[in-house]
């Protein structure tokens, strides 16, 4: 009888897992044992070998296509065997649902078409005027002013308000022609992006209706022409009297200003078509300079400063993006979790290395396995730990659970991201020991070969960032433990010792602590510990 075959839930934190690579084609034999695919976790690509017999009659996910765990990725049965059934059963429940909640919309779409109005802004020979998305970034505006009120008539060129954004201010130009029926709200207030702020139309018209109908975000109605200007639109030459050449006092609009800079238009020549004379875009685009005389030309003022000419610089914006990996989609919920739900704090110690520098040396000396400054750090937390255990502890919700055993998680940087395979009973286990162990653990975790035993059940977590040249950082807490500790490189500085200022070697540590389970004092208690241990490292070999 035909079977199917689910997706595994290969670790504690998977939630899906990806085809890396099919071992077995549609018709092969499968027996129980037979490696079947190759799935990318969250953490590590890890066989998946058959518990079941048969000839596999189907499969579901090609190759890099990511399935939720539990769902159907093959069906294996007799040869000949029948097995579309099986896979409409796994699908019935979830089309259900997909079909009720279609049901839904539906019903919900039809209750608000009959509740609102039918009149249209085209029917009644209106434009509706939303607030425009003025910048990538403007979820609203503020009205900084309105240039017209209702009743006043309005061209199609004519910037009926300025807007503030979250950039700058800009103009808002309708391209619609009429009356101003309608403002939505007085200047100083704000409007979210596609809001009504204004209505055009015929003298005498009701919009009632239009105000009456939900505004819906889609494409305005309303063109909207933007212009960034340096200055407030209404602001005013606080200087002395303009020469013939200046032209801030002119009444333009600031993408008037802007066009006419760009081109070197002197807004004095120009003559504006709007109320008031007004300069806007269509008069300095159509402007036409006149003839000027080789005298005139000649008449400067021997203080004008010479205009700086800047070579254009033309630069293109490119980008690259790619799928988010199973284990960076882990890291960034989990992490985002810790940060979120547990208060972090941080306290940091200075220690002085000399000692520890010496010993290292002449431990490598005798040590069948090179030691370094990081195992040496992982036995001494795991030993102080024993003698705190609120540091060595985790919240579970309605109880704290405090180890009796220290496991120390040592986070390992791969090319997907970082992971954090366990140094077991770390307390217990020499230097060497340590050292082969975590030179083991870091070749089996950039071949992408640990398994879920190897990351699973730490008390506590070492990340180093030292080998790197960083001085001092915090990190985020490897959930559920109740705290991590950031080593930071060794420097020379100069130290006082015996009231004499001299070289010295030292590193900072900073233990991050979730404040549900370890107090301040707790954690500065451990790193006093700590530092003891590693300024008289002898102590750990006793």
């Amino acid at each position: 009888m035909a079977e199917v075959v689910k997706m595994p839930k290969m670790s504690d934190t998977m939630t899906e897992g990806v085809i890396a690579k099919w071992h077995k084609k549609v018709g092969d034999k499968v027996n129980a044992g037979d490696l079947v695919a190759e799935i990318e976790t969250d953490k590590a690509t890890m066989d998946f070998e058959s518990y079941q017999e048969g000839t596999l009659l189907y499969i579901g996910p090609k190759e890099g296509e990511a399935v939720a765990v539990d769902a159907v990725i093959a069906v294996l049965g007799e040869e000949g065997e029948d097995y579309k059934a099986l896979l409409d059963g796994a699908a019935s429940a979830p089309e259900t649902k997909k079909e009720e909640e279609a049901v839904k919309e539906v019903a919900e779409a039809t209750s608000q078409d009959t509740s609102t109005s039918s009149v249209t802004a085209e029917e009644l020979g209106c434009t509706v005027i939303t607030m425009p998305l003025l910048s990538d970034t403007m979820t609203e505006g503020v009205i900084a002013q309105w240039n017209f009120k209702v009743g006043d008539t309005i061209k199609s060129d004519d910037a009926i308000a300025d807007v503030e954004t979250d950039k700058a201010t800009m103009e808002v130009t309708a391209y619609a022609e009429g009356t101003l029926l309608y403002v939505g709200l007085e200047a100083g207030q704000a409007a979210k992006v596609n809001d009504i702020i204004a209505i055009v139309g015929p003298a005498g018209t009701d919009v009632t209706p239009l105000l009456n109908q939900k505004t819906t975000a889609a494409k305005p109605e309303a063109k909207a022409e933007v212009a960034v200007s340096n200055e407030a639109p209404a602001a005013v030459s606080t200087g002395a009297v303009a020469s013939a050449n200046d032209d801030s006092r002119v009444k333009a609009s600031p993408l008037a200003r802007k066009i006419a800079k760009d081109k070197g238009i002197n807004l004095n020549d120009v003559k504006g078509s709007a109320d008031g004379g007004r300069i806007v875009k269509k008069d300095v685009e159509n402007f036409v300079p006149a003839a000027k005389s080789t005298a005139a030309a000649a008449v400067a003022a021997p203080s004008e400063a010479k205009a700086i000419t800047l070579p254009q610089f033309i630069g293109e914006e490119r980008y690259t993006e790619v799928n988010v990996s199973q284990m960076r989609k882990t890291i960034a919920r989990r992490l985002s979790e810790s940060l979120f739900t547990a208060p972090h704090f941080y306290l940091t110690v200075s220690i002085d290395m000399d000692n520890a520098m010496a010993a290292r040396a002449q431990i490598n000396e005798v040590a069948p396995v090179k030691v370094s400054f990081n195992d040496m750090i992982i036995k001494a937390a795991a030993a102080a730990l024993k003698q705190h255990p609120a540091v060595n502890s985790s919240w579970q919700g309605d109880k704290v659970r405090f180890n009796e055993h220290t496991n120390i998680g040592v986070a390992i940087a791969v090319e997907d991201g970082l992971l954090v395979p366990v140094v077991r009973f770390a307390d217990g286990k020499t230097l060497s020991h340590i050292a082969a162990e975590v030179k083991d653990f870091a070749g089996k975790a950039k071949a992408k070969k640990l398994q879920p035993s190897d990351w699973e059940g730490s008390t506590f977590t070492v990340s180093n960032l030292g080998m790197f040249g960083i001085d001092e950082f915090t990190s985020i807490i490897n959930s559920p433990d109740g705290a991590i500790l950031s080593v930071g490189a060794i420097q020379q500085i100069p130290v006082v010792k015996n009231g004499a200022v001299v070289p010295g070697n030292v590193m900072k540590l900073t233990l991050g602590c979730d404040h549900r389970v370890v107090d301040g004092a707790s954690g500065a208690q451990f790193l006093q510990t700590l530092k003891g241990l590693l300024e008289a490292p002898i102590r750990l070999l006793a």
